[in-house]
């Protein structure tokens, strides 16, 4: 059974489809071992104890078998216009600036790559007007060439972003936050595709 960990805010939990994100259903349907790691409102930057940072090593399991990390790039981070940081030089886990959206980006492909040895993915948002949450997606790639990191873009995704008024409403509950049908019939063929997953 493949062994996948999913690191995120609101989005990844679910908020707006009763925590049934795409995670849940990519676990039903595929049989795929799914830990969702997900807590509303929380952000990359580590400011507390709630921090994308912070969750990842106290929480899970530094021992567990995982093949892919995927990351969701917060929103949260954007709307509370935390520092956007630069692209460090180094590869050492204790050189990245964790109260930067780039440093907390870097600690955490590091530390998964150092703990559970996997591959590791961020994940975007739809489009929505955000000039922060654009420079974020801006620097994700950035990051690639340095990490060779996957990328799940959804942002850019020009299909997505043309999707039509009527069926924008059904698959979002707002701006950042899909229904559960708008995971299931428009964010996860994305994350079918870019798993390769044979529906």
């Amino acid at each position: 059974m493949k062994k996948y960990i999913f690191l995120g805010s609101s989005v990844t939990y679910g908020s707006a489809a009763g925590g049934h994100s795409f995670v849940d259903i990519l676990a039903e349907k595929y049989q795929i071992d799914c830990t969702k790691e997900a807590v509303s409102g929380t952000t990359l930057v580590d400011n507390g104890p709630d921090s994308y940072v912070q969750r990842m090593i106290l929480n899970l399991d530094k021992k567990m078998e995982c093949e892919q990390f995927i990351c969701q790039l917060s929103t949260n981070d954007a709307a509370q216009n935390m520092p956007l940081g630069e692209i460090s030089v180094s590869t050492k886990l204790e050189d990245f600036d964790t109260s930067t959206i780039i440093g907390a980006m870097e600690y955490i492909i590091c530390y998964a790559r150092t703990t559970w040895k996997c591959f590791v993915t961020f994940y975007t948002n739809t489009y929505y007007n955000s000039e922060n949450y654009q420079n974020m997606v801006d620097a994700l790639y950035l990051i690639k060439e340095k990490w060779n990191i996957g990328i799940i873009d959804l942002w850019n995704n020009v299909e997505m972003h043309n999707l039509a008024e009527e069926k924008y409403d059904v698959y979002m509950a707002d701006v950042i936050h899909p229904t559960e049908l708008g995971y299931r019939e428009w964010w996860l063929p994305e994350f079918e595709k870019y798993f390769k997953i044979e529906k």
